[in-house]
């Protein structure tokens, strides 16, 4: 019986050692990468073809521009055009374009100062530039979604750069800003980012249910099959969706006014790396452990102190940025000097805190990967916002359709990923064939986000 099961991912070893022991790449080089991936979306909204002129964050209120575009094969072609100009771009930047980073960097912010030039002087009237305020902070959701439901399967394949995959106790690598990403683009756009009333306990678990069931899930599937889990990641039973579930817990049943949720965050920070630093840092990164619930998943109890912290922060940025007293007098231009200032200041403390208190730890989330959350995630937004100076700027199909079912996209994604483990060796492919595989697996993805989105089916979890 034993032999079967694990017959079924024979080389799970080999897959857990390929992303263990890694130390990432260099802060210069994330940054690069975090300006690169939202420009090939503005590239996108450079092109008036097959594209969808108005859509805003409720897509389910636009049914005259949607009316327009309900022909199957108009639609079908701007999924097409949205998916050779996106998530082709993206596969071939994460793998075999990775080694001409910088360049890349110039080619693209050379092709869209080109496009910047041709854009021809207009103005908008306040409404129109909260609203695309707004479109932009879901172009940023989604982007940030699709980019990491690419991720979680690429790094499975020797084609991705082993720099670019989780690192294993301190540095900085593209993929160590997953979760945190989740946290705080979840946070900005929260409830209680919009001034809305939180929850009480009971309600607080009903809506966190799906996201519970979700990580035991996650759980019994993965020990079902013996697929290859890397336990210094969270430990022996957490995963993502109970670090995620955990917070949404803990913003619910304490409740802080949206003003005071940066004071508040900051001080949760403060605290738990003080205890880090006082010996909380040796015994999360040993690979030691008891018998208890605690010590079995110490990585990802205790690092919930430092996402809780990241979402309070998150929360504060969304309320004075998005959704504040006087959101609906903003303009885009204040909007967008806000992000970027913001963005600034938090790659600074990034650096100031790697110098002087500790380097950045996605396995423990201390103060400096919260930092250095913050400083990619929002320097993704500010870059999406400059879709202002040029031609287009509104949400691509493809974007309108995941961001009907963000969270579905992501189920949908962790499955395949599921799938394709326990069908091929991704270790031993050659690159032609593991290129072939990930472009097919973007391809399905996002095939099923059009089909619910086509159909107006939108799936709601809490």
């Amino acid at each position: 019986m034993d032999s079967s099961i694990k017959s079924l991912n024979p080389n799970k070893h080999l897959k857990e050692q390929f992303v263990s022991n890694l130390t990432g790449s260099s802060m210069l080089e994330l940054f690069v990468l975090t300006a690169i991936f939202p420009m090939l979306i503005l590239l996108r909204h450079t092109s008036g073809i097959c594209r969808i002129d108005h859509v805003t964050n409720d897509t389910s209120s636009n049914k005259k521009d949607l009316s327009t575009s309900r022909n199957q094969r108009v639609y079908i072609l701007m999924m097409i055009v949205d998916f050779f100009s996106i998530v082709v771009p993206v596969t071939l930047l994460c793998t075999v374009l990775a080694d001409w980073t910088y360049t890349n960097g110039i080619i693209l912010i050379l092709v869209l100062l080109f496009a910047a030039s041709k854009r021809h002087g207009s103005s908008w009237d306040q409404e129109e530039e909260v609203n695309s305020f707004r479109t932009h902070v879901s172009s940023y959701r989604v982007f940030m979604m699709l980019f990491t439901c690419i991720c979680i399967l690429t790094v499975d394949f020797r084609i991705f750069p082993r720099r670019y995959a989780k690192t294993e106790t301190y540095g900085t690598s593209l993929m160590d800003m997953g979760v945190g990403a989740f946290v705080f683009a979840n946070a900005f756009v929260s409830r209680q980012a919009r001034g809305i009333s939180t929850m009480g306990l009971r309600s607080a678990l009903s809506s966190t249910s799906p996201l519970l069931f979700l990580g035991f899930a996650r759980l019994v599937s993965t020990t079902g099959v013996d697929y290859q889990v890397h336990v210094g990641e969270y430990g022996v039973h957490w995963n993502f969706f109970f670090t995620l579930a955990v917070v949404a817990v803990l913003t619910s049943i304490i409740n802080i006014s949206p003003k005071y949720c940066a004071l508040v965050g900051s001080l949760v920070l403060i605290g738990y790396q003080v205890c880090l630093m006082n010996g909380l840092n040796s015994y999360l990164l040993s690979a030691e452990r008891g018998m208890d619930i605690i010590s079995q998943n110490k990585e990802g109890i205790y690092s919930i102190f430092g996402y809780w912290g990241l979402h309070l922060i998150g929360v504060w940025l969304g309320n004075n940025v998005l959704f504040g007293k006087n959101a609906n007098l903003r303009t885009n231009r204040r909007a967008r000097k806000q992000t970027w200032i913001l963005a600034i200041f938090f790659w600074c403390l990034t650096l100031i805190l790697d110098r002087f208190v500790e380097q950045p730890s996605r396995r423990m989330c201390n103060a400096t990967y919260v930092a250095l959350v913050l400083a990619t995630n929002l320097q993704m937004l500010g870059v999406i916002v400059l879709s202002d100076y040029i031609p287009g700027g509104k949400l691509s199909i493809l974007e309108q359709a995941i961001n009907r079912n963000l969270l579905a996209f992501f189920i949908v994604a962790n499955l395949l990923t599921g799938l394709v483990n326990l069908s091929v060796d991704t270790l031993s492919v050659s690159s032609l064939t593991a290129l072939t595989i990930l472009i097919a697996y973007g391809f399905v993805i996002c095939a099923a986000a059009a089909f619910a989105d086509y159909n107006s089916i939108k799936l709601k979890f809490w």
